[in-house]
Order: C-alpha cells, then sequence, then structure tokens
C-alpha cells in the first residue's frame, strides 16, 4: 500500500491491516450544514493529504449525499487506489429531497447497492462492506449472507457490519467471520462496553470507532446556534438545557487538554487509541489543518491518572440525551 507513515494494525482477526486512524468522509456530502457550504475540490484535497499521511482506510456510505460522496471519495483515489481501503455502508433509502426512507436490507437490494457503489467509486471491488443498520423486515442472516455472496464473486473483499447489538453481531459472524464492527464509541457514548465489546473481542472482530469527539460536543465549542441543516440540531444531546448540561461536563477534558499542550479533540481521540490495538478511531474533517490536529493526537499517551479521571468524570451515561431522534433509536444499537 505504499509507503506510510502512520503505524498500521490488524483491528480483528479476519480484518486487513489497516491504518490506526481512518478518515469519515461523511461530512465532506451530507449533515453537517447546507450542500451551498461544501467544497469538493478542498475535500478532495483533504483525501489525497490523508493519503500523503498514511491513513489508509477511508469511511463512506452509498446514502451520503444520495451518492455524491462515493463519487467523491472515487475522484480523490484515482490513481492511488491500491493505497487505501475503502468502507462502504449501505442500506439506507433517502428520498431525492434527502429525507430518510427507512433500511433495505434484501439480499437482491444488497446486491444492487454494491452495483451502483462500485460504480460511483470507479473500482473493481469494495474493500469492506457493511449493512449500515439492521433491517428489521429482513431476517440479518439475509442480509450478511448477500455480502458473502458478493465476497464469493470477487466484489467485495471483507464484511463489516454497523450498529448491530451482541445477539445480531454472533448471526452475523455464524454466516461469515466479521472483519470489523462499526460503531459510535467515545467518552461520550460508552454503551458498547457493557455487552457488544466484550462480544467482539471473544469473536475476534475489530471495532471501528466513529462519533469519537462526540459529533464535536467533547471539543466544548460548538456554534451557539447549530443550523437547521446540521443534524445535530435534531439529535438529544444537543438541545436546550441538556446540551448546556453536557458542554459544562467537558471540562476535565478541557483542563487536561490545556496541561498537554493539546486540542480536547486530540484528547478524546487519543482517549478512544488507548481502548485497544482492535479499535481504530474515524476521524471527519473537510480541512486539512483540522486533519493535521487529529493525527497527532497518535502522539499522545495519555498516563494512567489521566485514564483514570477521564473515566471518573465520564462514566458511561454520563452524557445525557439520546444519540439519535427517537424514532431512528429503535435502529441503532443500545
Amino acid at each position: 500500500m505504499g509507503e506510510l507513515f502512520l503505524k498500521t494494525k490488524q483491528p480483528g482477526k479476519h480484518a486487513p491491516q489497516m491504518s490506526a486512524l481512518g478518515l469519515g468522509c461523511m461530512g465532506m456530502s451530507d449533515f453537517y450544514g447546507s450542500a451551498a457550504t461544501r467544497d469538493d475540490r478542498e475535500n478532495e484535497a483533504v483525501i489525497r493529504a490523508a493519503l500523503d499521511a498514511g491513513i489508509t482506510l477511508f469511511n463512506t456510505g452509498d446514502f451520503y449525499g444520495s451518492g455524491r460522496n462515493e463519487a467523491l471519495l472515487g475522484r480523490a483515489l484515482k490513481g492511488r487506489r491500491d493505497q487505501a481501503l475503502i468502507s462502504v455502508k449501505f442500506g439506507a433509502l433517502r428520498s431525492p429531497g434527502g429525507a430518510f426512507l427507512g433500511y433495505d436490507g434484501r439480499p437482491n437490494s444488497v446486491k444492487n447497492f454494491a452495483s451502483y457503489s462500485l460504480q460511483r467509486l470507479g473500482v473493481d471491488v469494495i474493500d469492506i462492506y457493511q449493512p449500515s443498520r439492521v433491517d428489521p423486515a429482513t431476517p440479518y442472516e439475509d442480509t450478511i449472507g448477500a455480502v458473502a455472496d458478493l465476497i464469493q464473486e470477487g466484489k467485495v473483499r471483507y464484511l463489516g457490519i454497523s450498529e448491530a447489538n451482541a445477539d445480531q453481531i454472533r448471526k452475523a459472524h455464524a454466516v461469515h467471520p466479521v472483519a470489523a464492527l462499526e460503531i459510535e464509541y467515545s467518552l461520550a457514548t460508552r454503551f458498547i462496553e457493557a455487552s457488544i465489546l466484550p462480544t467482539v473481542r471473544e469473536l475476534g472482530i475489530g471495532v471501528i470507532a466513529y462519533g469519537v469527539v462526540g459529533r464535536g460536543l467533547l471539543t466544548g465549542a460548538l456554534p451557539e446556534q447549530l443550523a437547521a441543516e446540521d443534524f445535530r440540531a435534531h439529535l438529544p444531546r444537543f438541545q436546550g438545557e441538556t446540551l448546556q448540561r453536557n458542554l459544562e461536563k467537558t471540562t476535565v477534558l478541557q483542563r487536561i487538554a490545556r496541561e498537554r499542550g493539546a486540542t480536547p479533540a486530540q484528547i478524546a481521540i487519543a482517549w478512544v487509541l488507548s481502548r485497544g490495538e482492535d479499535v481504530i478511531p474515524l476521524v471527519g474533517t473537510t480541512n486539512q489543518t483540522r486533519l493535521a490536529e487529529n493525527l497527532n493526537a497518535l502522539e499522545i499517551s495519555l498516563s494512567p491518572a489521566e485514564l483514570a479521571e477521564l473515566d471518573a468524570s465520564f462514566p458511561a451515561g454520563a452524557i445525557v440525551g439520546d444519540r439519535y431522534p427517537t424514532a431512528l433509536m429503535g435502529m441503532v444499537a443500545k
């Protein structure tokens, strides 16, 4: 995969080698702000800068910008495909106006989604392919079996899963070895430590952690008013008095960052990195300077005393409010 500057890991027994940090590309095309504020040329430059720095894992979804994000990633990786591991989530259905219409995990739909992703990305094979959620109307084994078929056909290399609970993880792994579970994990969101993390470790499955700075909450620096186009404005933990209570809880993180001469985001990323060699944090940015800042988190080794203080300040449930609106909480692991 070319000359690497980052440490690489094999996070799971059935996973490929990948960089110790991955780049989440979602925000380049969707969810944070309006389409008018997005600069595809700058975002392509960020992706290429990530490649230059040794990041190999690039995470997208076929529903991010209704295919726009895959096309963007494909353009940025052109001529450097062999340096990248492309991870694609599928299954979410969108209207032309961007509304979510549910999830579809039926086998024929899975294969249809894959055919379009291959075209938009401009590649012959997707490295990691994963249902974004568990479709309640389709047996999970059927969805996973369709990905296994794509692996057999040489169109996909590795099976990933996302937002699955412990029982669903076992069901998927029984059909085909799972390379990695993508799930939210940070100081702000620690529910996976109860049953999900022990399950994936028992089975030798890696963890791709998203939301590692709590969607910006852990930085303590959010706009006074989130734009209506910013999906965080619709998340319970980012609303009204709940948001203020949550921001107040980040003071310990801010202090440790000041003492380290680091940013709160770097400390938050370093904490996720401390959780084990099988955990790969995804960082998301549309800015090359912020990318460099995130990469510098790899240089931070938190002391036992700092880790203990962070754990005491951010036990599971310390950040209040659901991580998704009520209608979507039924589709994610808890």
